[in-house]
C-alpha cells in the first residue's frame, strides 16, 4: 500500500493536465499513487491518460458530475495513508509531499498539513504575488473568515479524516475544498509549512471567478459552518458574511468585463453584514480597484494591472536573488 494518494481531478483541462502530472512524478518522495478521474471531459484527455505507462498512476473515466464527486470517487479508490488533492492546472514543488509526509508523521494531533501557494499566469510564469498564512492548531474562527489553505491542491490530510467527517459535499460546485476544511478544523488540529510549493494558475475566464454560480455556495458554506454553533459568535458570522462579498467583489473585477457596478452592490452588502471592514485594508484596495475600473475602463484598469505584476515579479526575483523574505501580500 502506498503511504500517500494523490488525487487529481480533471475535466477538459489536457492543456496543462501533462505538466501537472509531471510535477507529482518528480517529487522526491516517492512512495506514492496518482488517482486521475476524468470528470466527462470531452477534450483529449481520455486518449491521452490511456498512454500513461507508469504503474503509479490510474486513470479512470466517469460522467460528468463536477469536481467534489470526481474527489469522492478518489477517496473511495484510494489506498494511501495520506491524501492530497491536486487540481488539473496546478503544479507542486518537488518536496511538497516530502515535507508534508514528515510534517505529519511527526506530529499525530494534527488531521491537515497545509503549504503557502505562490501564483503563476496562464503560461507558468510567476506573478511575484505568495498566499502565505501562519495559522496552525485550532484554526477554525481563522477559516472561516477566509480559506486559509487557499488553494485546494496545498492540503494533504489523514484517511481517516474522511471517516471522522465525510467526503465531498457534492452540491457544491465551488469552494468544496473550503466547505471541506471547515468541517476538519471542527475536529483536528491543522498544521502548516512555511514555504510556496503550491503553484496556482490564476487566468481572467476562471470560474472561480463567475461570481454568479459561487455566491450561492459561499452563503451554503456558512450558513452549515455556523448552523450548531453558539449565539455568541453572531459578531463572527455577521463579519464573515461581510467578508463573503467583498471577496464576490473581487470576483466581478476579475472577470473579463470588469463589472464594477456589480462590485459595488457586493461592497455594500458587505459594509451592511459588518461595518467595522470600512476600515479593513481589503476594503480600502477593492474601493481603490473599483474608482480605476469606473474612471479608466476595463482596458485602463488591465494595463494598470500588467504593469503592477511585471513589477511585483522584478522585486520578487530581486528578493529571491538577495536571499530576502518573499513578498506575501
Amino acid at each position: 500500500m502506498p503511504k500517500v494518494s494523490v488525487i487529481i481531478p480533471a475535466y477538459n483541462s489536457i492543456t496543462y493536465l501533462p505538466a501537472t502530472l509531471d510535477s507529482v512524478l518528480r517529487q522526491t518522495f516517492t512512495d506514492f499513487e496518482v488517482l486521475i478521474i476524468d470528470d466527462g471531459s470531452s477534450d483529449n484527455t481520455s486518449a491521452w491518460g490511456s498512454q500513461i505507462q507508469d504503474r503509479r498512476v490510474q486513470f479512470m473515466t466517469q460522467a460528468n458530475q463536477g469536481t467534489c464527486a470526481a474527489r469522492n470517487t478518489g477517496i473511495a479508490l484510494a489506498q494511501g495513508e495520506y491524501i492530497a488533492f491536486l487540481d488539473a492546472d496546478d503544479l507542486w514543488h518537488p518536496t511538497k509531499l516530502a515535507k508534508q509526509v514528515r510534517y505529519l508523521d511527526e506530529h499525530p494531533e494534527v488531521g491537515l498539513v497545509y503549504t503557502w501557494t505562490a501564483l503563476i499566469d496562464p503560461e507558468g510564469r510567476p506573478t511575484g504575488r505568495i498566499f502565505a498564512n501562519r495559522d496552525r492548531g485550532d484554526v477554525w474562527q481563522q477559516l472561516v473568515q477566509r480559506n486559509i489553505t487557499e488553494s485546494g491542491s496545498s492540503f494533504m490530510m489523514r484517511r481517516c479524516c474522511f471517516e471522522t467527517v465525510g467526503v465531498f459535499d457534492t452540491t457544491l460546485s465551488h469552494v468544496g475544498d473550503w466547505d471541506m476544511c471547515l468541517r476538519i478544523a471542527a475536529r483536528y488540529n491543522f498544521g502548516a509549512i512555511e514555504e510556496p510549493l503550491v503553484y496556482y494558475r490564476q487566468y481572467s475566464n476562471s470560474m472561480s471567478k463567475n461570481w454568479q454560480r459561487v455566491e450561492k455556495c459561499f452563503y451554503t458554506v456558512l450558513d452549515k459552518a455556523f448552523q450548531s454553533k453558539l449565539p455568541e459568535l453572531q459578531d463572527l458570522k455577521d463579519r464573515c458574511y461581510g467578508l463573503v462579498n467583498l471577496t464576490l467583489a473581487w470576483k466581478c473585477l476579475q472577470t473579463q468585463t470588469k463589472d464594477y457596478k456589480q462590485a459595488i452592490q457586493f461592497r455594500t452588502t458587505a459594509i451592511a453584514y459588518s461595518p467595522q471592514l470600512r476600515y479593513s485594508k481589503e476594503y480600502v484596495r477593492l474601493s481603490v480597484a473599483i474608482a480605476i475600473v469606473r474612471w479608466c475602463g476595463a482596458d485602463g484598469y488591465n494595463r494598470l494591472l500588467a504593469i503592477f505584476h511585471a513589477l511585483r515579479r522584478r522585486i520578487s526575483n530581486l528578493r529571491n536573488r538577495l536571499s530576502l523574505p518573499l513578498s506575501t501580500g
